[in-house]
């Protein structure tokens, strides 16, 4: 064996240790008790001034932060009165997320606990007319079959009880762990392991965090690298923005971020083909398109989903994006509002129908732009 494969043996032995088990489900086993000690709340007193600089708003505290969304459901857990609502809205979402087979019993029961008068948990709030629809849809089980159930929750909700939670102690809580949350950290707090990949840019490797155990994939980017090529300092800082804007299961979330003198450091936690498409979805209802889906920018979890990374690729809606000199093949579809297609997905199943038209529409952006050319990225 030559060097260079002992060490990577080395690099792959140290990994493996660092997860606690082959499957990486014992993290806390790998804690460093020096690093877990300095992760502690401060005093509410010390949080009270974020009131004031925060965004409180219902959405961004309760539907797109995870720890404010957690943190609510169990104010409302607390108060019985909000039961009802609360666990609807859980209901609903293992609705959404559950096999084909399992959704007509899920639907069933959701029926049976919320909109029947007669049940514990029935929830007044939701119109009659909502509720015909629902039973009339019932046997189709289609995706959207709670979708006006839904927002009629979450617009009870982010009535009275959101005004309560606002004034609880759950709050005050969730104002501490932003505040440790935007405490400076650095490369001190993490120890690196194998390399996974290497770009023009930096590399990606394998790290723990020392404080939780917890394992991570760590981008570099160095910043001469960057600063040589024109406009990527912009999309290096758009990557940042992108992963702190996201939070689904199908797409890699940023855990940490810092930089050094020389490189910028994005800590990011991993969370078939459906769920490839359930991750494009979410960047699209944040009006961001993705720009190199393939093989290498899919990853398997240890629970067996995959998830999407390398969304330095990702920009906000333009109608076309791509490099220098190309017509990406992300585009608006024309008419029915601002819709987007990943045209890069086509090879995940889309009918030929459907792959002429994005082609055609491909070709009239390409016809007002006579100085580009587009290019088929067929994955998969």
């Amino acid at each position: 064996m030559d060097i260079g494969g002992l060490t990577t043996v080395v690099a792959n032995s140290a990994y493996i240790n660092a997860r606690g088990s082959i499957d990486g489900s014992n993290p806390a086993a790998a804690r460093d008790k020096k690093y877990h000690a300095r992760l502690k709340l401060p005093h509410i007193t010390v949080c009270e001034g974020l009131r004031d600089t925060l965004d409180l708003a219902f959405d961004s505290v309760c539907v797109e932060q995870p720890i404010g969304k957690r943190l609510f459901r169990e104010f409302l857990e607390a108060n019985k009165e909000y039961h009802g609502a609360c666990r609807l809205w859980k209901d609903i979402e293992d609705y959404d997320l559950a096999e084909d087979s399992d959704r007509g019993k899920k639907a069933s029961k959701i029926v049976q606990r919320y909109m029947d008068p007669s049940a514990k948990h029935f929830c007044p709030y939701l119109p009659e007319d909502i509720i015909g629809k629902v039973k009339e849809n019932l046997e189709a089980v289609e995706d959207d079959l709670f979708s006006a159930s839904l927002a009629k929750t979450l617009e009870y909700l982010r009535e009275a009880p959101y005004t309560f939670y606002l004034e609880s102690m759950y709050l005050k809580r969730f104002l501490q762990w932003k505040w440790l949350e935007m405490q400076p950290m650095d490369a001190d707090w993490f120890l690196d392991f194998r390399v996974l990949g290497k770009g023009g840019f930096g590399e990606v490797s394998a790290c723990q965090m020392k404080a939780t155990g917890k394992l991570y994939a760590c981008k570099k980017l160095n910043k001469k690298r960057l600063k040589k090529r024109k406009g990527y300092e912009t999309l290096a800082l758009m990557l940042k923005r992108i992963l702190e804007k996201v939070h689904s299961r199908f797409i890699v979330s940023l855990a940490y971020a810092f930089q050094t003198k020389d490189e910028l450091f994005f800590f990011k936690a991993c969370f078939y083909i459906a769920q490839i498409i359930q991750g494009l979805e979410h960047l699209h209802q944040k009006r961001i398109i993705y720009r190199d889906l393939k093989p290498e920018n899919v990853l398997l979890d240890n629970d067996g989903k995959f998830v999407v990374i390398h969304h330095i690729s990702c920009k906000h809606i333009i109608v076309a994006v791509g490099r220098e000199g190309e017509v990406s093949l992300q585009l608006l579809a024309p008419g029915e509002g601002s819709h987007l297609r990943d045209v890069a997905g086509t090879a995940l199943g889309i009918p030929a129908k459907v792959e002429g038209q994005i082609r055609q529409d491909v070709r009239q952006i390409s016809s007002r732009h006579p100085g580009t050319c587009w290019r088929d990225k067929t994955v998969f």
